[in-house]
């Protein structure tokens, strides 16, 4: 499986080859603030949501000032790092698919040549594969569908997790097929030269 190029999960944070544990203390945040501009915290909380936010929200999650985080938002919507959602109480934020999608391509090309492209396509086959097999549907659909028959919300919850991950294999299969499928022009745009 491939990795952005900065990541937040389970309270880790990563920017290239630094990662700073953010377990919410005062010295954790701290020790983040200490390591990372206002900017690239802002930055690495947008790009990492599920689901569209408001700046109140970046900023607390990012520990700067709503002020801040605002000025930093409309600079990421400037560049399509991200994009803006209305709704009736504020505007929110969310990553930009497409710039996602695109940075991640770049980053399948300057890391895989084209062998390792296919073994990673292998790898989310096998993955897809044995979510059916596990689960006996053919579709991450199918599979949210059963979870509203269930009768527990353990069961219900594993199978909307399941759901997920799978929605995800077929979204990364998606994307390293566009970079098999393009490998020598997206190589040449990026200066490599590996068959």
């Amino acid at each position: 499986m491939f990795d952005p190029d900065y990541w937040i999960r389970d309270n880790f944070i990563r920017f290239g080859d630094a990662t700073l544990c953010m377990d919410g203390s005062p010295r954790g945040v701290e020790a983040w603030k200490e390591h990372t501009t206002a900017f690239d915290r802002v930055r690495s909380i947008v790009e990492a949501l599920d689901q569209a936010r408001t700046a109140q929200y970046i900023a607390e999650e990012a520990a700067v000032s709503e002020t801040t985080a605002n000025n930093h938002l409309k600079r990421l919507v400037e560049m399509n790092v991200i994009r803006t959602v209305a709704s009736n109480d504020a505007t929110r934020y969310e990553p930009d698919p497409l710039y996602a999608r695109f940075r991640t391509l770049r980053e399948l090309i300057a890391n895989h040549d084209h062998e390792q492209l296919l073994e990673l396509r292998a790898d989310l086959q096998q993955q897809i594969e044995e979510c059916k097999t596990q689960h006996g549907v053919a579709s991450p659909t199918k599979l949210r569908k059963r979870a509203t028959k269930t009768e527990t919300a353990t069961e219900t919850m594993e199978l909307i997790e399941a759901a997920s991950d799978w929605e995800l294999s077929q979204y990364q299969l998606s994307i390293v097929d566009d970079a098999i499928d393009n490998y020598g022009e997206y190589a040449a745009i990026d200066g490599r030269a590996h068959a």
